[in-house]
């Protein structure tokens, strides 16, 4: 590899140890690597892909589950759902723990968005699980790692930005994330089962009655409509993923302003002008990565590391395993946005030539970078909890580990088990087969 492309990598890394925001990092090494090491130096092209990508229709859908995000959690849907989940597990041994994943596995199929669930659900899980007996430790390693369901179970952030750059069906994409999310739940539920199953200290609810199921669930009936309206209508074909969002959003808000009564007309401006601050936010990471990936593909990166790549690796498992490798170290220092549209477009050109489906690969980057969001130095999700809970960085890192172990070992089940996660898009019919005989460039 070229001095040019070593020396603009050292500087990207070297702004990101210096805690140079993102976008600022992605955007200013690729203008330097043209401006200095370009042949023919074009800052007017960077220009253009800084607008250009942020002049995306598919971003709409990401926009719209932000501010349906937002809306839950200035309401009480968020309230309602883990009361209900609270209520169906909370008489069994660490059903607190459970009720608090499961909770975040809820607000993920709402939200998409991974840092939405933890600043939703944190704030008041980790209090009420150490107020209740639990290990300090197991809440703040539980409410870092539970909210990754946010991006593995749809609609998801990181989902939505891969088809963006793959053409893949988003709908199908988004049928791979129900296997993952719903293993990794229930393989936290039994771990939290095994470590309090003989705790004496726990407060634990009684056994519900039916009666008692009853009223809450029909307390809860509006907020859990929300996850069925956006999946029916998203995989009936009544609406597109981009109208699911939309349709979210308004039904979020008529439930808050008109069934709860928990949210006021001049909440509302607060409520939007937030999201569009987080909006904004994305947007601009997204043209930072743009213009970051545009200088890589203009000095052939993405080829060099092709041909590097074909040379030494011939095994379709091994070429997985060093992807896998590879996503979570890059997850250990990008964000889930930069690292999808700057990663993503250097190893997908590499799938035909391994025979590698392109929805699936399109999961494994998914799992595989938001267990980045739990680790250092970048895990966002654990700075996010440390400030909760009042830990430093090591603390929750430690915390992290038996949750992480979790997430990871589903990883390299649904890794070499395709079909695992390929059976409910192909039997919904938004699975179509690769053509391997595709060039690898």
């Amino acid at each position: 590899m070229e001095f040019s492309v070593i020396a603009v990598l050292l500087i990207l890394l070297g702004a990101l140890a210096a805690y140079v925001p993102v976008y600022m990092s992605l955007f200013f090494t690729g203008l330097l690597g043209f401006v200095f090491f370009a042949p023919d130096p074009q800052p007017l092209m960077l220009t253009q892909s800084f607008f250009k990508s942020m002049d995306n229709f598919a971003l709409v859908v990401v926009l719209f589950f932000i501010l349906c995000g937002n809306i839950m959690t200035a309401g009480s849907i968020v309230e309602k759902l883990i009361k209900v989940v609270n209520t169906l597990v909370s008489w069994l041994p660490g059903g607190l723990g459970m009720a608090g994943c499961l909770g975040c596995g809820l607000f993920g199929a709402i939200s998409g968005s991974t840092v939405a669930t933890v600043v939703a659900l944190g704030g008041f899980m980790i209090p009420a699980l150490i107020q209740n007996g639990y290990r300090e430790r197991y809440a703040v390693g539980l409410m870092t790692t539970s909210p990754n369901l946010g991006i593995i179970i749809p609609p998801s952030i990181s989902m939505i930005l891969y088809c963006m750059i793959t053409n893949v069906s988003l709908q199908g994409l988004f049928l791979t994330g129900f296997v993952p999310g719903i293993l990794i739940m229930a393989a936290t539920c039994v771990y939290t089962y095994l470590l309090f199953r003989n705790d004496t200290v726990l407060v634990r609810l009684p056994v519900p009655g039916f009666r008692e199921v009853l009223s809450v669930l029909r307390e809860g009936f509006w907020s859990l409509m929300l996850p069925v309206i956006i999946f029916v209508g998203t995989f009936s074909g009544m609406f597109t993923a981009n109208e699911a969002a939309v349709v979210a959003c308004v039904y979020a808000f008529a439930v808050e302003l008109f069934i709860h009564r928990t949210m006021k007309w001049r909440e509302v401006k607060g409520v939007i002008v937030n999201s569009a601050v987080t909006s904004s936010t994305l947007l601009i990471i997204v043209a930072g990565a743009t213009c970051f990936g545009r200088y890589l593909t203009f000095e052939n990166v993405p080829g060099k590391i092709a041909e590097a790549v074909i040379d030494n690796i011939a095994s379709p498992a091994v070429f997985l395993l060093v992807m896998n490798l590879f996503f979570l170290l890059v997850g250990m220092f990008l964000d889930v946005i930069s690292a999808t549209l700057i990663v993503g477009p250097v190893v997908i050109p590499l799938l035909p030539t391994f025979g590698i489906d392109f929805m699936h690969f399109g999961l494994l980057m998914t799992v595989n970078l938001a267990i980045g969001y739990c680790t250092p130095p970048v895990g966002v999700s654990m700075y996010i909890v440390g400030a909760i809970a009042n830990k430093n960085i090591l603390y929750v890192a430690r915390a992290v580990m038996p949750f992480l172990a979790i997430q990871i070992g589903v990883l390299f089940l649904v890794t070499y088990l395709p079909d695992l996660v390929l059976w409910l898009p192909k039997w919904m019919g938004f699975w179509e087969a690769i053509d391997t005989s595709l060039p690898a460039l």
